[in-house]
């Protein structure tokens, strides 16, 4: 945490988010509980086509999915560093030898970031990229993705029609094509559910001619066939 973080919940009286005991954004202990965890293989069940083989760093329950929570529909901004440092693990882990990538986020759609007030995958994975540069990656950023069609509430849909209700909801952008040629790429996202998302996501780039070197998450849920990494 910075110092002007920590001084916002000295002054304002934060709580941590994972545990609820006054103090920090994420307590000590909540810290060291995310850090523990270990970067694994997520494959979701049933495996949607196209998905570039997905590393998530924890399961999406307990602490971390409070953590999630607070920073994307409570706008907590504290916690984009905490979980920065969750997601790079996962990168870290899906580039495996590889110390350079190019990380394309997962875009929303304008309406739901402005309706949340900000962008919380961009203020994570912006957090990664730092945490990643400051341990000797070089890591950048590119915006290589476009929302074209808003898809419907995902909440509640099987694995089919997620997969129906994202189809054409993405698109390469054009400007970025030649820039990421033959170069790293790995697309990013904060929670793993069926794959349906990160599907299209690289379809989209995919019909660019941007391949995609794998999918790095902060968190799977349960629904998945895990096969260990």
């Amino acid at each position: 945490m910075g110092l002007r973080d920590a001084f916002v919940d000295l002054v304002l009286g934060g709580v941590c988010a994972g545990c609820g005991v006054p103090g920090a954004a994420v307590c000590p202990g909540c810290r060291t509980m995310l850090m523990a965890a270990v970067p694994f293989t997520a494959w979701p069940d049933p495996v949607p086509a196209r998905l570039p083989m997905p590393t998530a760093t924890a399961q999406y329950d307990g602490v971390l999915r409070k953590v999630i929570l607070a920073h994307k529909e409570e706008g907590h901004y504290a916690l984009a560093r905490p979980l920065g440092e969750v997601l790079a693990r996962a990168v870290q882990a899906a580039l495996k030898a590889q110390r350079a990538a190019w990380l394309c986020p997962v875009p929303s759609a304008r309406g739901t970031v402005r309706q949340r007030g900000h962008d919380p995958l961009r203020r994570v994975v912006v957090a990664a990229a730092r945490e990643l540069r400051t341990n000797g990656y070089d890591i950048r950023l590119a915006d290589a993705l476009a929302v074209v069609r808003r898809p419907a509430d995902q909440a509640g849909l099987s694995a089919r029609d997620r997969a129906a209700n994202l189809a054409g909801a993405f698109e390469g952008r054009s400007r970025w094509a030649e820039r990421l040629t033959n170069q790293p790429v790995l697309l990013v996202d904060d929670v793993l559910t069926t794959g349906s998302t990160l599907a299209e996501a690289a379809r989209a780039l995919s019909a660019r001619g941007i391949p995609v070197l794998g999918c790095a998450v902060v968190a799977a849920t349960p629904r998945r066939s895990a096969s260990g990494s």
